[in-house]
């Protein structure tokens, strides 16, 4: 008998629920909300270029043209730490003196900056 009463109520309880009537479905298409959200993607899309994308594509051209500008003579810094003078440019490498009757091969990719010896640019750079 008790389970009756308790099977009885959760019918009850269980008849109001689904007694509720279905959502309306949202007058209107998703355009509304989509052009709201547009204006401030399209900021944050330029911010982001002129912030992120825009320098470090200057900094690629101008390490490009760096490596280009390569010549016999150049005192040249290597990631590594090592300073040297190059002796000869090839496509992909340099060779690179780096004391008295040493000379090492490396790739330019491995070129950190050309170091200036002219004394007004050290001046210059303090």
């Amino acid at each position: 008998m008790r389970y009756r009463i308790a099977s009885f109520a959760l019918l009850l309880g269980s008849g109001a629920t689904f007694a509720q009537s279905a959502p309306k479905p949202a007058t209107g298409s998703g355009w509304e909300g989509m052009m709201g959200i547009m204006p401030m993607m399209l900021i944050m899309f330029a911010v982001i270029y002129f912030l992120m994308i825009r320098p470090e594509q200057k900094k690629q051209k101008s390490r490009q043209k760096m490596m280009n500008e390569l010549k016999k003579g150049d005192k040249i810094l290597t990631i590594g730490g090592v300073i040297g003078i190059v002796g000869n440019v090839k496509d992909g490498t340099v060779m690179v003196k780096i004391a008295e009757n040493t000379v090492v091969e490396v790739r330019k990719g491995a070129i950190a900056e050309v170091l200036a010896d002219k004394p007004e640019e050290k001046k210059e750079n303090k």
